[in-house]
């Protein structure tokens, strides 16, 4: 819809979705892998790191974990519980 057919309240509305997604997955790739920081640039690589980033935040978040940082933290020294987490159990 063009802007000029929305009302105030929806543009704002339309804003804020905006700004929650960005304020909520991307700044936690952010801020908790360091994506910017990242040296991937080639080919599909970038794309790919962020799908999984994306689905590393996905998994922590439906399994209760709401401060994805803390999660992180508590896992990363420790990968075969993360490959628990997702239901594989090492043998």
């Amino acid at each position: 819809m063009p802007t000029h057919k929305g009302t105030p309240a929806q543009i704002g509305a339309w804003v804020r979705g905006h700004w929650s997604i960005e304020n909520g997955l991307h700044w936690r790739r952010d801020v908790t892998w360091n994506e910017d920081k990242s040296q991937v640039r080639t080919g599909h690589a970038p794309r790919v790191m962020a799908t999984l980033r994306n689905i590393a935040i996905t998994i922590l978040k439906q399994l209760g974990h709401n401060n994805v940082a803390k999660a992180t933290r508590k896992i990363r020294n420790y990968p075969e519980q993360a490959l628990e987490l997702i239901g594989f159990n090492a043998p």
